[in-house]
């Protein structure tokens, strides 16, 4: 009952980390059917494709291994010999089936799991030799899977072969009739055929056996909730993991900000080591909101995508200072600086609406309160 709990526990997908860590120890998704089927169709279409010269080769050593010279019969001695040099040939004969089975069965054997070896796979291991293990192994719910898996194997096979027997009654009875050559030549192209449509009929117990196992290897790695926040405190307690986390922060944190430039109204700078987008809303009733801020580098690049996007550059060091650090981003502007950077804003909406040939805007210069003045570290300015 304990296990069962533990197993409707484990209602989270696997972490990549688990998943890395089960591959080392050699736990992947396999299916034994997918290269078993694809050897058996493999090694029986190679047959049919050199059936009539294998058939004609194998009759011949058939027929030369029942002849022997006069040498041989005098000496009793050299038939081993002679049934060695046989099989020597026909060993020969069925080197290409055995390199194509051997290439067959290690792609078929990654192609679900991938390709890797592992020695924590071969390793002993205590629960392979306990019984309470063992037993469940025995009668668990992988066991009657196998278990149905092979009795459907065993029906499909059956019925192919019957099948193929009655579709090639009169064959076998004409096959009685003719001479050895012709006879093996024939015998075996109907057994490669009739192979063939097993090794298809296997084909089908793959096609379920493979997303099956996918499915039961991604079930027994599942883990609980109280797995998942240990793993994310052991990852994220790595001082590395910290300091990487920390840095693609950074980086998307400052692609969302860069973002928010081209929404600017203007950006007010110190004017190389600060600089402050402020975005206002004039159908609003909103102090104007600070949507990106910066120092040296990231000032510059800030500075760099305002000319881009066309927005108004504003020179006022005191204020960029103020603003860069007594305003977070996506915060409105203090309520003491509102008149500073009121005059800024109306500044820029009046170059914007100003028409070619009127008088020059006067330029405005904003006055910062003494509590707002800071100096390039932070530091209020000594009043």
């Amino acid at each position: 009952m304990a296990e069962n709990d533990s197993d409707q526990d484990r209602t989270e997908e696997p972490t990549a980390r688990k998943l890395r860590k089960a591959r080392e120890e050699g736990q992947v998704a396999r299916s034994i059917e997918l290269p078993a089927a694809a050897v058996v169709i493999g090694s029986f279409l190679l047959i049919l494709m050199m059936g009539g010269w294998l058939m004609s080769r194998l009759a011949e050593l058939f027929v030369s291994s029942f002849v022997f010279n006069t040498k041989t019969l005098s000496k009793p001695e050299l038939l081993p010999l002679a049934l060695g040099e046989s099989l020597q040939q026909t060993f020969v004969l069925f080197i290409p089936l055995i390199l194509l089975t051997i290439v067959l069965g290690v792609i078929a054997s990654g192609l679900t799991g991938g390709f890797f070896i592992s020695l924590k796979a071969v390793a002993p291991k205590a629960s392979k030799i306990d019984p309470m293990q063992g037993f469940k192994r025995m009668f668990g719910t992988h066991a009657l899977v196998e278990l149905a898996k092979a009795v459907l194997k065993f029906v499909l096979v059956t019925a192919v072969l019957w099948a193929s027997i009655a579709a090639n009654t009169d064959t076998l009875v004409a096959i009685g009739r003719m001479p050895l050559e012709p006879a093996l030549w024939a015998a075996g192209m109907m057994i490669a055929k009739s192979a063939v449509w097993v090794a298809l009929s296997l084909a089908v117990i793959a096609m379920i056996d493979v997303p099956f196992q996918k499915y039961e290897f991604l079930k027994r790695m599942r883990m609980t909730k109280q797995e998942v926040k240990d793993e994310m405190k052991d990852i994220e307690g790595r001082p590395e993991v910290k300091a990487q986390i920390r840095r693609r922060q950074r980086e998307m944190s400052n692609a969302r900000m860069m973002q928010r430039v081209k929404d600017a109204d203007v950006v007010i700078t110190n004017p190389d080591h600060f600089a402050v987008a402020l975005e206002y809303d004039p159908a609003g009733d909103g102090a104007p909101v600070l949507v990106a801020k910066g120092t040296d580098f990231m000032a510059q690049t800030i500075r760099e995508e305002a000319a881009r996007q066309g927005v108004q550059i504003f020179q006022a060091p005191p204020l960029a200072r103020a603003l860069y650090f007594t305003t977070e981003l996506e915060q409105p502007v203090p309520e003491t600086l509102y008149h500073a950077v009121a005059q800024v804003i109306a500044y820029v909406y009046g170059l914007e609406a100003s028409q070619p040939g009127r008088g020059q805007i006067q330029k405005p210069n904003p006055q910062v309160p003494a509590d707002m003045q800071f100096d390039a570290n932070g530091r209020k300015a000594e009043t």
